[in-house]
């Protein structure tokens, strides 16, 4: 039997008192994910967070377009250096529009989670923000991000404008390497050029064309021999792996959240568990 969390009428206005608008998390998903459709890592990851942070959880809907395909190369064009006039571009508009019209107080922690091709739009929507940001006029705590499956290249320029935010003061702490999968040759994809993004991708769909990527090719969607990228998309365990990097080890979301968090992974570590036997 499925195991539910129960909190006490005091725990839970504990969480309303004290919580209440310092924290919110904004999370990109990847570029195959809908508005109401999702792979397994995105549903369980959507459906785990809200029952932790609740209205403190936000998914950023309406920033892609219909077609897989389309949103990945806008990811492949855009994952090198920050877009020149931002404000123009529906991806980043449509996401930092959701971002401000969250109504959180002057005070409040921003967090911005990201997944695969979600993570250059995150990074994208990141610098716009900042960038609205260096007066504190929006918010006067340093925004956290973290840029998980991530397509971006930490050589990039856009990896380092990212660093200059945070060297700042803008952004406060960035988790990138230490959020990837072990083996996921998708990593950093996008490189420091469109040129170098395209090679990349070709190589990881057809790795036989390169002695850098090795198979199996990124187009594999098998569950147990395809690649780990499509394999962990496919997962549960990816969603509890995020959720103790963000919200335990880092604390993303502050002692209250974290302490609910573990809470939270021990019964799905159970129900998982049980359902195995």
């Amino acid at each position: 039997m499925t195991q539910q969390i129960k909190y006490s009428p005091e725990y839970i206005n504990h969480i309303t008192s004290e919580m209440k608008d310092k924290y919110i998390v904004f999370f990109f998903a990847g570029g195959e994910t809908e508005d109401n459709k999702f792979n397994v890592f995105t549903g369980s990851f959507i459906k785990m967070m809200r029952r932790i942070l609740e209205d403190d959880f936000q998914f950023i809907r309406r920033i892609y377009f219909a077609a897989p395909m389309i949103n990945v190369i806008w990811a492949l064009n855009n994952a090198q250096k920050p877009i020149v006039n931002p404000e123009n571009n529906k991806f980043i508009n449509a996401a930092y529009n959701q971002i401000i019209s969250a109504h959180f107080s002057s005070d409040a922690q921003l967090v911005l989670v990201s997944s695969s091709s979600g993570s250059v739009v995150a990074a994208q929507s990141a610098c716009f923000l900042a960038e609205k940001n260096i007066d504190k006029t929006l918010f006067v705590k340093p925004f956290h991000l973290v840029l998980g499956a991530s397509m971006i290249s930490p050589d990039s320029e856009l990896y380092n404008k990212l660093l200059q935010y945070q060297q700042t003061g803008i952004i406060g702490t960035i988790i990138h390497e230490e959020i990837q999968d072990e083996g996921d040759t998708s990593f950093g994809v996008g490189g420091i050029s469109r040129a170098e993004a395209y090679k990349n991708a070709l190589c990881l769909m057809m790795p036989f064309l390169s002695k850098t990527f090795k198979g199996p090719s990124f187009l594999n969607t098998h569950p147990e021999k395809g690649h780990i990228h499509r394999k962990r998309s496919q997962s549960v365990q990816k969603a509890i792996d995020y959720i103790n990097i963000i919200l335990i080890k880092h604390r993303l979301a502050g002692e209250d959240y974290m302490e609910r968090a573990k809470e939270f992974v021990n019964i799905e570590k159970n129900n998982i568990k049980n359902a195995d036997h």
